[in-house]
């Protein structure tokens, strides 16, 4: 299940068999993190039937923007990350821009992860505090990464496997328990509200360059594997959204945060349902922002190591001293972080995607295993969501908060 950084992938039996199920589960694992524990208070807020349009369409978004990047991949020669590609295409200051966005984006998943383990591990055990876990989970994640070890696309497949069999346990067992009447419920002024959120819990774009290695000669499986790999989480968000929802209510979430506990979808649950199911999904939810942690605190690792000459001691300390000190100093709102990490991060990372895959329509040097014939409308359409997502996030939650102390 884990690696050594380095170590070339060499899978043999099952996984040497199905290349197309481990590329796909790479990307799968990469997008489910942190974000699915946001999805049903966010989209409970705006309206149950609301929340689902738009996590279906921002799902379709970002099914495409995958597979521009797939297509980008296929299309250049040699192995990059992100970064790399966007100075191809887009020169210097694509590289800048895409670079903040992979850290800024990575950091606040890296600070949801220590503010969501806190809160799960403190649930579960019900002694100490929620900081003394997130602590503890720090301590624990940075020794793993500081010996160098990292997920494989076998821990990924296994943990989504065991994510789906718990919504379906979890739906045999609450079924009769959904209350229909929190459906109804809608709130206009809300009608943006899960935008961070959602775009948030579907980042994942990162892995791509990564599946070209997983699939190796087999490269013309990439775009199926991106298809599975972008549609699965769409299928889980909802069915766990549906699930959540139904048990929970919005009313219910709001007296939580009342009482001072975050809004997290598998501490309701277990609040909720029964003591059973509030473990299996904490456990599951603990081992998901795990893997998670480990996969974003080595990629900015690396940014800091390789694209910017840091010594790996260094790029250890940038990548972990900050998400540390905002959790040490208070900042304990998962949803908030989630939000605004969601939409910045996501929605820059996505323009410039577009803007590379454009560019590489032209440029290219490598006849890619498949060509997407898109409309630029597309495109064009992709670029407004995201830009007017960035906007509308940022206002809500740093600028309307500064006028508001100021005026």
């Amino acid at each position: 299940m884990f690696k050594k950084e380095g170590e070339v992938k060499e899978y043999n039996g099952f996984f040497a068999r199905h290349k197309l199920w481990m590329a796909s589960a790479t990307l799968i694992g990469t997008i489910i993190g942190a974000g699915i524990l946001a999805l049903p208070y966010v989209i409970a807020k705006a309206g149950f039937f609301y929340g689902l349009f738009l996590l279906i369409f921002l799902g379709i978004i970002m099914l495409f923007v995958n597979l521009f990047v797939g297509e980008i991949v296929l299309s250049t020669k040699g192995q990059h990350q992100l970064t790399g590609y966007a100075e191809r295409y887009l020169g210097k200051w694509g590289k800048r821009l895409i670079t903040f966005s992979m850290v800024f984006g990575i950091y606040g998943a890296l600070t949801a992860y220590l503010i969501g383990e806190g809160e799960t591990l403190y649930n579960i055990i019900s002694w100490g505090s929620p900081l003394l876990y997130s602590i503890l989970f720090f301590l624990f994640g940075f020794f793993i990464i500081y010996r160098g070890v990292k997920a494989t696309g076998r821990a990924e497949m296994i943990l989504t496997s065991l994510m789906f069999l718990i919504v379906i346990i979890v739906g045999i067992l609450t079924f009769k328990k959904i209350n229909y009447d929190y459906f109804s419920n809608s709130n206009l002024a809300y009608v943006f509200y899960p935008y961070g959120a959602i775009l948030f819990a579907y980042l994942g774009a990162a892995a791509i360059p990564e599946m070209q290695e997983e699939l190796g000669n087999d490269k013309k499986l990439m775009k199926k594997a991106i298809i599975i790999g972008s549609l699965v989480p769409i299928i889980l968000y909802t069915l766990f959204a549906f699930l959540v929802i139904g048990i929970v209510g919005l009313q219910n979430f709001e007296e939580l945060i009342q009482e001072g506990v975050q809004p997290i979808a598998t501490i309701a649950l277990g609040i909720f349902s029964s003591p059973l199911l509030d473990k299996l999904a904490n456990i599951i939810a603990i081992c998901t922002m795990f893997t998670s942690f480990l996969t974003l605190g080595i990629a900015l690792t690396e940014i800091y190591q390789f694209d910017f000459n840091f010594t790996r001691k260094k790029s250890l300390l940038l990548t972990f001293i900050l998400p540390l000190l905002l959790v040490i100093f208070g900042l304990k709102s998962f949803i908030s972080v989630i939000l605004i990490s969601g939409a910045v991060a996501g929605g820059l990372e996505g323009i410039l995607i577009v803007l590379m895959y454009w560019k590489a329509k032209k440029l290219w040097n490598r006849k890619p295993e498949y060509s997407l014939q898109t409309p630029k409308t597309v495109g064009y359409i992709i670029i407004a969501v995201f830009a007017l997502g960035i906007i509308y996030q940022v206002w809500d939650q740093l600028l309307s908060k500064i006028w508001d102390k100021l005026f």
